[in-house]
């Protein structure tokens, strides 16, 4: 069963959470990682078999002090409950002028090309 573990990490720059960020996501069984709380302070991890006391101590190893929170199940939003008559969806396709675009015809080179003179032996720079 996933678990939710909040941690209360001193963070002080985007450098730092970003480096919480990466040490928690590297971390065996954790499914997903976030930020929350007023000052983006707080780390939120969801997974399956995460040891809470090892992330909190290496979060305080590599960013700064470090205080866990809270540690419960994870529980997923249920969605709101279904219409039995829903409305139809409405898809327009508006087509785009770069969608259709047409190739110019390929250019045929006879011989002689351009800058050859046509008789042998002259010199075409002077």
């Amino acid at each position: 069963m996933a678990q939710k573990i909040v941690i209360k990490v001193q963070m002080t720059c985007d450098k730092c959470r970003s480096k919480a960020m990466a040490l928690v996501a590297a971390f065996v069984g954790v499914n997903s990682v976030s930020l929350a709380g007023d000052d983006k302070d707080q780390v939120v991890v969801v997974g399956d078999g995460v040891d809470s006391v090892k992330l909190t101590s290496a979060l305080r190893k590599k960013v700064g002090p470090a205080k866990l929170m809270q540690v419960g199940d994870a529980k997923k939003e249920e969605p709101e409950k279904k219409n039995k008559n829903p409305e139809p969806t409405v898809v327009e396709y508006t087509s785009y002028p770069w969608q259709y675009y047409h190739q110019p015809a390929p250019v045929v080179y006879e011989y002689p090309a351009y800058g050859y003179n046509s008789r042998p032996g002259t010199c075409s720079i002077m």
